[in-house]
Formats: structure tokens, sequence, C-alpha cells
């Protein structure tokens, strides 16, 4: 049941973005109320501005539900909602947004999940253990030989 929520969880955070991409990149205009002030102060038109984060969360909307890089894509989709929750302040839309976030950087946190393609392309690399044994010390004189013994194992 643990795989299925985390499959779950990521699905349902990409199409949430999916959804707020295309919905931006449709009808931009509709979107500029919802714009920052400071966004004024860049080089380029508030409906630009639109069309790129329209296509920011659309290209890793689909990153996460497809499970392709998810935890960077789900980490910088975090951050993304954590700035949106900041600019919009507490108010219904800034819980949400805040909500979402969470649930995003939890994805983040958790790693890959099953039916993704990070765990599709996933190699198994060997684990390297080491072990440390430490010579015999006695206070009273200082340790003279042998050395250490470290050894290096691939499992």
């Amino acid at each position: 049941m643990k795989n299925f929520s985390s499959i779950l969880l990521r699905i349902a955070i990409a199409a949430v973005f999916i959804w707020f991409g295309i919905q931006q990149l449709i009808d931009p205009t509709s979107w500029v109320g919802f714009l920052p002030t400071w966004v004024n102060t860049l080089p380029i038109s508030q409906t630009v501005f639109i069309y790129l984060n329209g296509v920011f969360e659309l290209i890793f909307g689909t990153a996460l539900l497809l499970g392709f890089y998810s935890r960077i894509a789900a980490l910088l989709l975090g951050l993304h909602l954590l700035g949106i929750t900041q600019t919009v302040g507490y108010s219904a839309i800034g819980v949400r947004d805040f909500g979402l976030a969470l649930s995003a950087l939890s994805i983040a946190a958790s790693g890959p999940s099953p039916f993704s393609l990070d765990m599709a392309f996933r190699k198994d690399e060997p684990v390297v253990t080491t072990t440390y044994t430490p010579t015999s010390y006695t206070p009273t004189r200082p340790i003279q030989s042998p050395e250490p013994v470290v050894e290096h194992k691939v499992i």
C-alpha cells in the first residue's frame, strides 16, 4: 500500500501542474491578474511571463507524471509553489498552494516511486563497504606498529 500511495501522490500533483500549465498556455491573459507587481520590472511582457510559467509547469509536471528525474522535478515545482504562496500570502489560495508545495517537496524527499522512468532506468551500482580495524592502544605507550587495517569490498 505504501508504494501505491507514493505513485498516487506523484500522479495527482503532476496532474495539477499539467492542468495549470495547459490553462496558462491556452489563455494567458486570464492569468495576468494573479501576477505579482515585480513582474512589471522584467524586460518581458506579462503575457510572455505567463507563457514561460505555463511551459515550466507543463514540462516539469509531465516529467513528474512519468517519474523522469522525479526528485528534481518535484523539488523545482515545490519551490515554485512556495514562491507563489509567499506572493499570494495567507489566503485560501495561499494555504492551498502551501499544501501542494509540501506535497511536491515530500515527493522530492522520498525519491523515485515504483512504476516510474527513474526506476526503469535505475542502475544498481555496487555498494562499497569499508571496514576499519584499529590497532591496540595503551594510554601509557604510543602506538607503534602494526598499522590499522582498512579493507574495501565491492558487494
